[in-house]
């Protein structure tokens, strides 16, 4: 990362000079990797992908100390596609992150702006996908990051607080502004964390409400739609009139040696179908279709440099329509090696197989979140490549 240091001099009339520093640091991660698709569809699928282990992006980041421990603080991340250089987040060019705010150790940090969701910062930290399971793509995540612990979906319009650590305890919540005229309630994100980490031990645990998530999370972004269906993949597309999204996580780790344990757990819940208008949905479903996903993942360093993970995730649909509702088994396998501190090397392979009906009713099929859905119940993913950080 390259970081320029400012000393900004105040003259204060006559009194004499005030210092003030400030720091603003550029940096960025360029990820690109090798795919296969072993069911993409139609058959097989090999090229070339941008993002996979850590989405490639750039970005600025500053502070500027105003005194009495106090500072105001800001960050600006966007996301690019570094096989061909497009905008990421369907053309945002700050989608990753923009905020600006206060910041002090003794209170913590409150920002205003488009902010990644508290619940991955404390319950999806602790997912394989976020450590070394492709969590950049999502290929890792669970299904169609539809419990949103990879942070996929980032939150726009929000006031986001931040506590210090109280001997290892700290707190965190979200509050997004709908920003519709005449309908204060229509859009609104909402949630709040906590998470606890003494010794080798974590907890953490969170909750979030969305309403009108289909546009909310799903689509606020800048080519994004604002009458129809963002919620793309069998997984979810079904669900896209939901009138409210309810998501509910926890996990714990464990550090033993050179190596982790994980458990996390989150049920999500798609409510109201059929009272948000989307074009060409609106009125297929009724109800309430529920989520309860549970993932198991561990990682060891073999050396300092080479690092081992396995993740196994099980994701069970209730019933909806009259039908049972899908099943997906997951197993992630992966290595990372590190040339540098700042550059690595990775390979990880991902099997999905699915069973039962998914959210348009049909009989599921394996869709590997963000991949190209198999034209049957099973599929794998594999993805080598490099990293570098800046």
């Amino acid at each position: 990362m390259k970081k320029i240091s400012l000393a900004v001099l105040l003259l204060a009339g006559s009194s004499g000079v005030a210092v003030a520093q400030s720091s603003v640091t550029l940096y960025g991660i360029v990820d690109e990797g090798f795919l296969f698709n072993n069911n993409a569809r139609t058959g097989s699928q090999i090229g070339l992908v941008s993002g996979s282990q850590s989405g490639s992006r750039w970005g600025l980041r500053g502070t500027e100390s105003l005194g009495g421990g106090l500072a105001a603080i800001f960050n600006i991340e966007g996301g690019f596609n570094s096989s061909t250089g497009a905008l990421g987040q369907n053309g945002d060019v700050f989608g990753r992150q923009s905020y600006v705010g206060l910041s002090a150790q003794s209170w913590g940090s409150l920002t205003f702006g488009r902010h990644y969701p508290t619940g991955y910062d404390f319950v999806g930290s602790m997912t394989a996908a976020a450590q070394w399971a492709l969590g950049g793509a999502g290929y890792g995540a669970h299904p169609a990051d539809l419990d949103n612990l990879d942070g996929t979906y980032r939150v726009n319009n929000s006031v986001k607080y931040r506590s210090p650590s109280f001997g290892g305890f700290s707190f965190g919540g979200t509050y997004s502004f709908g920003g519709v005229a005449g309908n204060f309630a229509r859009n609104q994100v909402w949630s709040a964390a906590a998470g606890y980490n003494i010794g080798s031990i974590g907890l953490a645990a969170e909750y979030t409400k969305t309403f009108n998530p289909n546009y909310a999370l799903w689509g606020n972004k800048a080519n994004d739609s604002t009458t129809g269906s963002n919620m793309s993949g069998p997984v979810i597309s079904g669900l896209a009139t939901a009138g409210t999204q309810d998501v509910a996580a926890a996990g714990a780790t464990y550090k033993i040696g050179d190596g982790s344990v994980g458990v996390v757990y989150s049920h999500a819940s798609f409510n109201d179908l059929g009272t948000t208008a989307v074009t060409g949905a609106t009125g297929r479903l009724r109800g309430t279709a529920v989520f309860n996903i549970v993932e198991a993942n561990a990682k060891y360093f073999v050396t300092p440099s080479l690092l081992v993970g396995a993740a196994y995730h099980y994701t069970a649909g209730g019933s909806l329509g009259g039908r049972s509702g899908a099943r997906y088994h997951q197993v992630d396998l992966g290595v990372d090696y590190s040339l540098s501190k700042r550059t690595d090397l990775y390979l990880v392979g991902i099997f999905q197989q699915a069973s039962g009906h998914d959210s348009t009713g049909a009989n599921a099929v394996a869709q590997i979140a963000f991949a190209t859905q198999s034209s049957t119940n099973r599929q794998v993913v594999t993805v080598a490549g490099i990293r570098h950080r800046f």
